[in-house]
């Protein structure tokens, strides 16, 4: 795929970091119930691992929430230790609690932009719908660049540009306030990708479209994932029901029988750590062992 120039930074931060932690803390008890919505992505995901043949001795899980992904790498590379590190400690608490196998893994409460791992110190490195989280783009992956070991790989998913234009252009009739986050473009993504150091980027796109039987059982849905409007500059406050009601119409207008279509589009990606190079990203002052 044709990379666009490498050298521009990639867009400013545009996500509230507070109210995403804050999201998906409350979300955490009912997050697995609501999971399986985009439970085909991580399947899939995970389905790509064997194309690499790999062995890994560490494999690390960013963004690992409630464990799932964690657990079935844990199954898959039996010899590995297996990191899961995700931002929201309830999120992996939660997890813990519900599940028959939480020593499986080793839980950690960190920040992908902050990484408390030694450089080099993984071989597989997992980000299923996590990155479209981390707000700063290339600082999340020179981290990720930093800790993974040549010639390790990074594999991953991430929501992409079109997911929820429904959504979007539906509240686009009724105010000018972000209601939907900026998600990041699949040529951008190569792109950063290239910037941090990862080598040989392999990218490709697929769109899933969910039915909703309303705009407020999408809203619901999205709010139990954690995946709540967290955008920088979203109206503060509650919506007024003039224009709730004018974006309700506008999403009636595309109902397809009985549900209204909501697109999620799914950037697949894998990308190499390539030969030994000068690390970016920060170094841990508490380096994982």
């Amino acid at each position: 795929m044709p990379l666009p120039d490498t050298t521009a930074a990639a867009p400013a931060a545009t996500l509230d970091r507070r109210a995403i932690v804050r999201h998906f803390a409350r979300a955490a008890a009912r997050y697995d119930a609501h999971a399986d919505a985009l439970g085909e992505v991580r399947t899939e995901l995970l389905s790509r691992v064997e194309y690499f043949g790999l062995e890994p001795r560490v494999v690390l899980d960013i963004g690992a929430g409630t464990g799932q992904c964690a657990h079935a790498l844990r199954r898959r590379f039996r010899n590995a230790r297996v990191l899961a590190i995700d931002l929201v400690p309830a999120m992996l608490d939660a997890g813990a609690r519900r599940a028959r196998w939480p020593r499986r893994y080793t839980r950690i409460a960190g920040d992908a932009c902050a990484l408390p791992l030694r450089d080099s110190s993984c071989e597989l490195i997992v980000a299923n719908l996590s990155l479209e989280w981390c707000g700063d783009l290339d600082l999340a992956l020179a981290e990720l660049r930093r800790v993974l070991a040549p010639p390790g790989v990074f594999l991953f998913s991430t929501l992409g540009a079109g997911t929820l234009r429904e959504l979007r252009e539906s509240w686009l009739t009724a105010d000018r306030s972000a209601h939907v986050h900026d998600f990041v473009d699949m040529h951008d993504l190569g792109s950063a990708l290239a910037r941090a150091g990862f080598a040989e980027p392999v990218l490709d796109v697929e769109d899933y479209t969910h039915g909703f039987e309303s705009l407020k059982a999408l809203g619901a849905t999205l709010r139990a994932l954690g995946a709540g409007n967290a955008h920088g500059a979203r109206a503060r406050g509650l919506t007024s029901p003039r224009r709730l009601a004018a974006a309700s119409a506008a999403y009636e207008a595309r109902r397809r029988g009985t549900t209204l279509p909501a697109t999620f589009t799914v950037v697949y990606g894998a990308a190499f750590a390539g030969i030994t190079r000068g690390q970016g990203g920060r170094r841990s002052a508490k380096p994982l062992t």
